[in-house]
């Protein structure tokens, strides 16, 4: 399992190119059983006879790293080191290795998904949602074996864009610029968010030199919660935008991810809370953002599950500790047969 973290971690996979690491695991699980097909939406979907499942097993074989990035993922002690590594490289090698292993697999489907990272927009686990109809779902990561996410955490994201004539900073003082009225609209937009809805503003470009006054600007920034309405009001807080003339606005919304919740008492989750008792993991229920929101924004019972505890997620010096694969892929092993053969 750990040579395929790693074999996995340092294969490019950007969101929308995802491809070199769907080629890598139709070869790693040539001999496997089952039946292994890709769907519309790049996805490898691996399944074991015909109908409904029972359970759809989601892993995103997407990263957040752009192309070019050195994907330098090492063995350094009792860690895995690399991008990528945690998230979420270790959560598909540890369901390629626990479901090739299991003695019978009815009733379960397999989905490796695509554009789960950034403005993927969860296009694979939609889809694959849409397609199979599973009556459960579990979404797999690699950090978080210490938690449960039982609420997914929705999202707008959206690029604001200011431009206008632009000029001479000297010869034409005086005339508005493009970032300096994005930079009070950045601003603005960011005040919008509370502990329980915050306001993230990730990117800023425009400008075209020290002593020009700029003629375009733009910024890409998010708003996540764990409900509609707050995401609802961000969006008119967008579409509500202006500069003074002659500078002008406009909006793009790039995505929206949907919130959702777990019903605390669903079979599902009970019989991951009685797993994590038996193998003496925390029994704490958290909110996240993966592809298990897309299945609970279609009613059907979903969580994500971790596989590691690491650290550095989403950053070059991402890790996860080697030794804890193990028990993470027993967690995951027990709860599928629980699910399973109940």
């Amino acid at each position: 399992m750990i040579e395929d973290v790693l074999a996995l971690a340092r294969i490019p996979a950007p969101t929308f190119s995802e491809e070199a690491r769907i080629a890598w695991l139709e070869e790693r699980l040539a001999g496997a059983p089952g039946n292994r097909v890709r769907d519309r939406a790049g996805n490898l979907i691996w399944t074991w006879g015909e109908g409904r499942p029972r359970l759809l097993l989601a892993a995103h074989v997407d990263t957040v790293f752009p192309p070019g990035t050195p994907l330098e993922a090492r063995r350094d002690g009792g860690r895995l080191a690399g991008p990528g590594v945690g998230d979420n490289a270790a959560a598909v090698a540890a369901v390629v290795h626990v479901v090739e292993r299991l003695p019978t697999s009815p009733g379960l489907a397999v989905a490796f998904t695509v554009g789960e990272e950034g403005l993927g927009n969860l296009r694979g686990a939609v889809a694959a949602c849409e397609s199979l109809r599973p009556e459960a779902f579990v979404a797999v990561e690699g950090h978080g074996l210490e938690h449960v996410l039982a609420d997914g955490v929705g999202s707008v994201r959206a690029s604001v864009t200011v431009r206008g004539p632009g000029g001479h900073s000297w010869v034409n003082r005086g005339r508005p610029s493009a970032v300096h009225a994005l930079l009070e609209l950045g601003t603005a937009l960011a005040k919008l968010g509370t502990a329980e809805a915050p306001v993230n503003v990730g990117i800023v470009s425009g400008g075209r030199s020290v002593n020009t006054i700029a003629d375009h600007a733009e910024l890409v920034l998010e708003r996540r919660a764990l409900g509609e309405t707050p995401l609802d009001a961000f969006v008119a807080a967008l579409e509500g935008l202006a500069a003074l003339e002659p500078l002008t606005v406009s909006i793009e919304l790039l995505g929206r991810r949907p919130p959702g919740r777990l019903d605390r008492g669903a079979p599902l989750l009970a019989a991951v809370r009685a797993v994590r008792a038996e193998l003496g993991l925390p029994d704490r229920l958290e909110a996240g953002s993966t592809d298990a929101n897309a299945a609970l924004a279609r009613g059907i019972p979903a969580l994500t599950l971790g596989v590691a505890r690491g650290d550095g997620m989403h950053t070059l010096g991402e890790w996860i500790d080697a030794d804890s694969l193990e028990l993470g892929a027993r967690q995951l092993e027990l709860v599928l047969g629980r699910l399973l053969l109940a």
